[in-house]
């Protein structure tokens, strides 16, 4: 292994204060420059306070100074805006015309999945006015950072996760905005927040086809949707409103999710369809695109949720559903 490579591999150890993520996850690294036993790292300062910056200063002059080659470590900080180092893959949204169907569990459920098969996934909520992720996750601190740059809560299983509710004095105050500041909030939440690098950016977005979509749409760089919908006449009507403004605004809807399609009863045989018949292939049709699973209602996913412990699921549908989702959105 080349002393670069050590390097590299040793900064992996350093960890940001607030963030919990390392240096190189965080895409703070801008330059390594060796001189015969001497090094030169060079930071981005970005979201890190003059404590901050010392305390890695030092963990970087310990952990690189233990290389045998290397004799002398210098550190600089640079200042870079977030969205000069942010490195997103892929970016997807989950939408629905309507209210109530479960984005914000099938954007739980879709980073837990891809958390498990070892990628690195972070979530924004653009929910601004109805946000829950933070309650799924049992999230209740605040974001980190500094200047104007914003560290976004780790969840359990270390998924970064910005919503406006981690950011209220109280996690029931009412967001009273009109649609401008919405829309200006969602922006900041993607150009300010130190997302770092990820593989995926998952992006809950509220119900209907308005201001904080539309945001979306225009100003993120998005791969694609995933639709949600219950099997309800009237809901799968409001949903394909949905579908009309993705394909309008040429954006590809990757698949569609059928939740609470059925109910299992105990003997684990029958399947009861509490909303009736399944709408799954007819918005298949409808939006073009793969139906990625059929989720019932299961009354232990319910729990999970309320005591902030969705990261704690598992399940055979959950395993199948991240076999399909990796398939659609890559």
């Amino acid at each position: 292994m080349s002393v670069e490579e050590q390097i590299v591999k040793a900064l992996d150890m350093v960890m940001v204060p607030g963030a919990e993520r390392s240096l190189n996850q965080l895409n703070l690294v801008r330059g390594i420059s060796i001189k015969r036993d001497e090094v030169r790292v060079s930071l981005a300062s970005t979201a890190l306070d003059s404590e901050d910056q010392q305390k890695v200063k030092s963990d970087i002059s310990e952990v690189v100074g233990a290389i045998p080659e290397v004799t002398t470590v210098e550190v600089d900080f640079v200042e870079k805006a977030p969205q000069d180092i942010n490195q997103v893959k892929r970016v997807v949204a989950v939408m629905s015309g309507k209210g109530g169907v479960g984005k914000s569990l099938i954007t739980g459920l879709l980073a837990i999945a891809l958390r498990r098969q070892g990628k690195e996934v972070g979530i924004l909520d653009a929910d601004i006015t109805g946000p829950s992720i933070p309650k799924m996750f049992g999230l209740d601190a605040h974001p980190g950072g500094a200047g104007s740059a914003i560290l976004p809560v780790l969840s359990k299983t270390g998924i970064p996760v910005m919503s406006i509710n981690l950011l209220l004095p109280h996690e029931d105050d009412a967001v009273i905005w009109r649609g401008p500041l919405i829309s200006k909030t969602i922006q900041q939440f993607w150009q300010d927040v130190l997302w770092g690098n990820l593989d995926y950016l998952i992006v809950d977005l509220p119900p209907g086809t308005a201001d904080a979509s539309l945001t979306v749409m225009q100003t993120l760089p998005l791969a694609g949707v995933i639709i949600v919908f219950t099997p309800q006449d009237l809901t799968t009507m409001v949903v394909r409103k949905a579908v009309q403004m993705a394909q309008k605004m040429n954006i590809p809807v990757l698949g569609v999710v059928e939740n609470m399609s059925y109910f299992l009863l105990p003997d684990g045989k029958k399947k009861v369809e509490i909303f009736g018949k399944s709408k799954g292939e007819e918005m298949s049709a409808s939006a073009k695109a793969p139906l990625l699973m059929q989720l019932p209602i299961d009354p232990q996913l319910a729990q999970l949720c309320d005591e902030g412990n969705i990261e704690g699921y598992e399940s055979e549908i959950l395993s199948e559903f991240s076999s399909r989702v990796l398939l659609a959105i890559n």
